[in-house]
C-alpha cells in the first residue's frame, strides 16, 4: 500500500482529508504531480485559497519545515500562488454555480 498524503512533511489529518476530496489519495500521487497542480485541484474540490496553505505544502514536499522560506524566495512562492488562484477566475470554486461564474468572469461580480 502507498504512503498517505499524511506521511508527507507538514501535513496531517485535515490536509489528508482535503487532498481525498480533491482526488488525491496517496503521498506518491501527490508528488508526482507537484504542489501547484495539486493545490489547483484543491481550490476545483472546493478547498478555500490560503497562502499559508500552499506554503506549506511546498515546503513539505521539499521535505522542509513549513516556515523554512523567507526572503526572496518566498516572494516567489507567493507569486506562484497568486498565479493559481487567477487562473481558477471563472471557474467552481467554493462551490460557484456555473451563472456565478459567468457574472464574475465578466465583472459583474466582485473577484475574490
Amino acid at each position: 500500500m502507498s504512503d498517505p498524503v499524511s506521511s508527507i512533511p507538514n501535513l496531517g489529518p485535515a490536509s489528508e482529508a482535503a487532498f481525498a476530496r480533491a482526488g488525491i489519495h496517496t503521498a506518491a500521487d501527490l508528488r508526482a504531480m507537484g504542489a501547484d497542480e495539486a493545490y489547483r485541484r484543491l481550490l476545483l474540490s472546493g478547498t478555500a485559497p490560503h497562502f499559508i496553505g500552499y506554503y506549506v505544502l511546498v515546503m513539505g514536499l521539499q521535505g522542509r519545515p513549513w516556515n523554512d522560506c523567507k526572503g526572496d524566495e518566498k516572494v516567489a512562492l507567493r507569486k506562484r500562488f497568486d498565479a493559481i488562484k487567477s487562473s481558477m477566475i471563472g471557474t467552481k470554486e467554493k462551490g460557484r454555480s456555473d451563472l456565478e461564474a459567468a457574472l464574475q468572469f465578466f465583472g459583474v461580480v466582485e473577484r475574490r
